[in-house]
């Protein structure tokens, strides 16, 4: 995998953090709001640059696993957020994947289109034959970008993580590498 990647959709570049960044992902990660439903923050600005710091390190890493990149609107470049990929088990195949978006651009189709793009670059370009997704069980709006992206629930997982200083309960989203081909098949006809 090349070390500058960059993807695109309609309205949206997601590419590899640079340092640049720094203020950008600071703006939506030490919003408390935000964050709410994460494992993160609300990041102090210590807290965000060993984030970037991890996560342009890790773009080096070969072979690439995971891959967390910026969230830029495609007209004028601005970050509005950031999601993820990773190759959890490079043996079954299987990845997951993550997002996060300031909450000016919440209801605005963003994290679906992202999301799409993340799915299809996983069983496109990293062969996996499963993907999954992890959301809080209150976070209503992130499992309607799930499900919009076509994903199914899996499961319901119980005080699945210690956040925050509570165990949280997680519900399990995933799809199958043949259930989006199907998709695709679908959106053509």
């Amino acid at each position: 995998m090349s070390i500058n990647l960059q993807l695109e959709t309609q309205r949206l570049i997601l590419r590899d953090f640079t340092k640049s960044d720094w203020q950008g992902v600071h703006s939506y990660a030490s919003d408390p709001e935000v964050v709410r439903y994460l494992p993160f923050g609300p990041n102090s600005e210590e807290d965000t640059k060993i984030f970037l710091q991890r996560e342009i390190k890790i773009q080096r890493q070969q072979p690439r696993q995971h891959f967390a990149l910026a969230l830029t609107l495609k007209d004028d470049k601005q970050l509005i957020g950031a999601c993820r990929i990773s190759v959890t088990n490079p043996d079954k195949q299987e990845g997951s994947i993550g997002y996060c978006l300031a909450k000016e651009f919440w209801g605005q189709g963003y994290a679906t289109e992202a999301v799409g793009k993340l799915l299809h670059f996983g069983f496109q370009q990293l062969n996996l034959h499963r993907i999954f997704a992890t959301c809080d069980p209150k976070n209503v709006l992130s499992m309607r970008v799930l499900v919009k992206s076509g994903m199914r629930q899996e499961g319901y997982l119980q005080e699945y993580e210690w956040v925050k200083g509570e165990w949280r309960d997680s519900v399990l989203y995933a799809m199958l590498e043949r259930e989006w081909i199907q998709m695709q098949i679908r959106n053509v006809e």
